[in-house]
């Protein structure tokens, strides 16, 4: 199992305790691109997928509900993370 996979499995059993850089790691694995930075927003994007994942740290953590946004964007639209 790679690093990403196990990160994703942990999200979808905890995704409270995520470090900021996990999710966006996950992001980017999923095919998401970092479109802008805006103060501690980062928002990605990914072609043919409507919604963005917009992420913000709080401290060294990265947002619950946010994690859980991201995750149902990936289950929504059958996103493969390896």
């Amino acid at each position: 199992m790679s690093r990403t996979a196990k990160i994703f499995a942990a999200a979808k059993q905890n995704p409270q305790g995520l470090s900021f850089t996990q999710p966006q790691a996950l992001a980017v694995v999923a095919g998401f691109r970092l479109k802008r930075v805006n103060g501690s927003h980062h928002v990605y994007a990914k072609t043919g997928v409507a919604e963005i994942i917009d992420l913000q740290p709080i401290g060294n953590k990265a947002k619950t509900y946010q994690v859980r946004q991201m995750l149902d964007l990936i289950e929504k639209y059958s996103i493969q993370i390896k």
